[in-house]
């Protein structure tokens, strides 16, 4: 058995059993025709094409031969059309020119115009990214420049005091509000002691009861009912009352600074008396709401509540 009669053996069985796995039935070998193609096909087509060339002839005619169908006007254009000796190479060689003439023309445009654009784009970018380097690296040489002093200011800083230690105890501490203005009144103001006592109540926030407030706006000093109160710096008396919790009280006022002594008992200077350091004043009471007799101290500043120990020693 030759090599082609072999491969053709060998696609009938591959065709058989293609076909057995489709269907699920078997088909002999002998039934398998792997020669047979369609013989007809290019005939159709030939015979199709003469039909069509015969149908146009035919319309061609009548629109020649038939006055009934068309206005005289279609069919001498017709005659005229059919007349003409139509060149299908000068056809061809004058749409070659017309193409060299101006459609290359405008593609060559359009190429050079996108060219420009491009290179337009690309010079843009180049010079922005220039810009950006520049700007980045005049920042840079700042920021070098920068660290460098702060470097020398605390190198220089640290020699001059004398080392870490020495820097760490020439910085300034932040001061509070109550402590500025303490600090400008003993700077400004002369303050003696209003009365010598035992301190009962400090400044500050306190174990609050039905009597005693929460938040001691001043300093409490016990002494008996009647003990003379002095007045702890010069000024005038503002206000003298008996009014609110404070009991019998009264306000002295030198610039912004006012000092208040309440709860007393017999007050001895009235509203507009100009009063001079160490002037008696008052008595120790036990008016308004306390638990006992004593005096209750306040300095203020600017209307700010000053403690009074920052001010002078009770001890």
């Amino acid at each position: 058995m030759s090599s082609e009669e072999r491969i053709r053996r060998a696609e009938e069985i591959y065709q058989n059993r293609k076909r057995t796995r489709d269907s699920g039935v078997r088909v002999s070998t002998s039934q398998v025709k792997t020669n047979e193609k369609p013989e007809y096909g290019l005939y159709k087509k030939l015979i199709l094409q003469i039909l069509i060339c015969l149908v146009i002839y035919f319309i061609f005619y009548l629109i020649k031969n038939s006055n009934y169908l068309f206005s005289e006007d279609v069919i001498q254009k017709t005659k005229e059309l059919l007349s003409y000796d139509i060149n299908f190479q000068n056809a061809y060689q004058a749409c070659v020119d017309f193409y060299e003439k101006n459609m290359q023309g405008w593609l060559e445009t359009e190429e050079t115009d996108t060219n420009t654009q491009a290179n337009e784009v690309a010079e843009e970018i180049t010079n922005t990214q220039e810009a950006e380097n520049a700007v980045s690296n005049e920042a840079t040489n700042e920021i070098a420049n920068e660290q460098q002093n702060t470097e020398s200011e605390e190198t220089q800083t640290t020699q001059e005091t004398g080392g870490i230690g020495g820097a760490e105890e020439a910085q300034p501490v932040a001061l509070s509000q109550m402590e500025i203005d303490a600090n400008e009144i003993k700077a400004n103001y002369s303050f003696v002691l209003p009365l010598k006592g035992t301190v009962t109540s400090r400044y500050g926030p306190r174990e609050a009861t039905e009597i005693v407030s929460a938040n001691h706006a001043g300093i409490d000093i016990g002494a008996n009912a009647g003990t003379v109160i002095v007045a702890a710096m010069e000024g005038t008396v503002t206000s003298v009352s008996s009014q609110g919790d404070y009991g019998n009280h009264v306000y002295i006022q030198n610039g912004d600074v006012v000092t208040l002594y309440a709860h007393c008992q017999t007050i001895y200077v009235k509203e507009g008396d100009s009063i001079t350091q160490g002037q008696q004043i008052a008595e120790v009471g036990s008016t308004g709401r306390t638990t006992g007799p004593h005096l209750h101290f306040e300095i203020r500043k600017a209307g700010r509540t000053v403690n009074p120990e920052y001010v002078l020693s009770f001890a």
